[in-house]
């Protein structure tokens, strides 16, 4: 189950219990499932469509001009086209998710790890458009586009189409994503970059006076908190006087399973942290029919479950004793195609943790280390946001909620029972680390008129929002 802790959390250690308020106020205790359980959070869409004729622009690097992409300069895209931009850029976004996974994986050892990175990336690409010079090459690179496969007006509108099919809501999912700028009032914003920002990004930025540093703190975290349905606040506490220019991302996500666990078979279990560590969890238990399937390549178990919005798919990857390393490095893109065909249905005993966890990013690390460098100097070119070069990002900060629970998230228990064959169920518990992936697409299957072309398509259809625990 993906989506936000319903409260907020306070951890009392490195290992054992923490406490959270509910939205009835009243405190629950819980155990925290520990160090080594890393999740990594991410919307990765990739959409396929009918591949179009026309050619790739071959420009050798990526250039802010106004015929580019500027409103009223837009692009004019037919159905197959559309389908065109919203894949190249989903597959872009992917790239990019398991590129930052690693880094990020790699800084934070034996700890939590969670993030968005359809967040991160929407983010960066709307910066871009404000950025010139290598300020502008330099995000590109990291997002994985080429001047040579999508020009550069192609990629705002891919992410805006994506924008656009995401922030949806109904009685069983929503999700609320979105990026701000915050600029130091002394600069002045370029009305062009505003109407860009706000039609291919639904983004917003604003001015303000960070020497002011308690009214301005106080008002970007009330912003913060605001959009995300008060699951994220405090996300400031020590606000730079001298900040320039702010950078936020956000993610709200809340889903239901399709199948809820019921709450009264929640007992009290082990979880294998490592070889030396043994830690006490509620773990859920259900039992069903469900898909799942061993990939051996990875050496995991795979596990599908499925959310009442029928378009978001579950998989819990449990790798063998001493595997994870092979599953983190081996894992990517075509894993996930690869699952939808792999994985066949029968009866199941699951036995899975109950837990909730929260990341804070200061992206300014990761992505220096990534290879967005420029933008965070004194050679920044952010004049298409300010007016003039050489205002720098002072900060960029990312965090993300997920929790997973009986029923889904912010949802009343329900109790289900479904009729099972008379066969013996695979058991399979989840007590030591694993990773959880969240896919967003429909389940698409080939069919016997369907050409090679068709099938390459499907091969790179793998349209999802994913997450990973481990």
């Amino acid at each position: 189950l993906l989506g936000p802790l319903q409260g907020y959390a306070l951890p009392l250690k490195e290992h054992g219990l923490y406490t959270y308020t509910n939205g009835d106020n009243c405190t629950q205790r819980e155990t925290k499932n520990l160090r080594k359980m890393k999740s990594i959070f991410y919307l990765c869409f990739l959409i396929a469509g009918i591949h179009g004729d026309r050619p790739c622009q071959q420009n050798s690097s990526y250039n802010n001009s106004p015929e580019n992409y500027h409103v009223g300069n837009r692009i004019q895209v037919g159905p197959a086209n559309e389908n065109m931009l919203g894949h190249k850029v989903g597959r872009s976004i992917c790239q990019f998710a398991f590129h930052f996974y690693k880094e990020a994986s790699s800084q934070r050892n034996n700890k939590n790890v969670i993030f968005s990175p359809i967040s991160i990336s929407t983010a960066l690409a709307m910066l871009s458009l404000g950025a010139k010079s290598t300020t502008l090459q330099e995000i590109f690179r990291v997002l994985h586009f080429k001047p040579n496969e999508i020009q550069q007006r192609e990629i705002h509108e891919g992410f805006r189409q994506l924008m656009q099919s995401l922030n949806r809501q109904n009685a069983n999912f929503q999700l609320d994503m979105g990026n701000v700028l915050f600029v130091k009032d002394q600069l002045k914003l370029q009305q062009q970059f505003l109407n860009d920002v706000k039609h291919f990004y639904s983004g917003e930025a604003f001015p303000e006076n960070f020497k002011n540093v308690r009214p301005a703190q106080q008002k970007i975290n009330n912003y913060i908190e605001k959009k995300t349905h008060g699951k994220i606040n405090n996300l400031l506490n020590n606000l730079d006087p001298a900040t320039e220019i702010l950078l936020l991302s956000y993610i709200y996500l809340k889903a239901t399973w399709n199948k809820t666990f019921n709450p009264k078979y929640t007992k009290e279990d082990d979880f294998f942290v490592d070889e030396n560590t043994v830690v006490k969890v509620p773990m859920m238990f259900r039992m069903g029919m469900c898909k799942h399937a061993y990939d051996a390549q990875l050496s995991s178990t795979v596990v599908q479950m499925d959310y009442k919005e029928e378009s978001i798919k579950a998989y819990f990857i449990l790798p063998d004793e001493g595997q994870m390393r092979k599953l983190e490095n081996g894992l990517s893109c075509e894993s996930l195609t690869k699952w939808r065909k792999l994985l066949s249905e029968s009866s199941i005993n699951l036995y899975l943790p109950r837990f909730s966890v929260h990341g804070r990013f200061d992206l300014k690390q990761i992505l220096y280390r990534l290879g967005i460098r420029n933008v965070f100097t004194n050679e920044a070119d952010l004049s298409g946001i300010t007016g003039q070069p050489r205002h720098k990002i002072s900060e960029a900060i990312h965090q993300a909620i997920v929790n997973v629970d009986e029923n889904g998230t912010e949802a009343s228990a329900v109790s289900t029972m479904e009729i099972v064959p008379m066969s013996t169920p695979t058991i399979l518990r989840l007590n030591r680390p694993f990773m959880l992936v969240i896919l967003e697409g429909h389940d698409d299957r080939e069919d016997a008129s369907h050409t090679e072309g068709d099938n390459q398509i499907e091969r790179d259809n793998v349209h999802g929002d994913m997450v990973f625990s481990k």
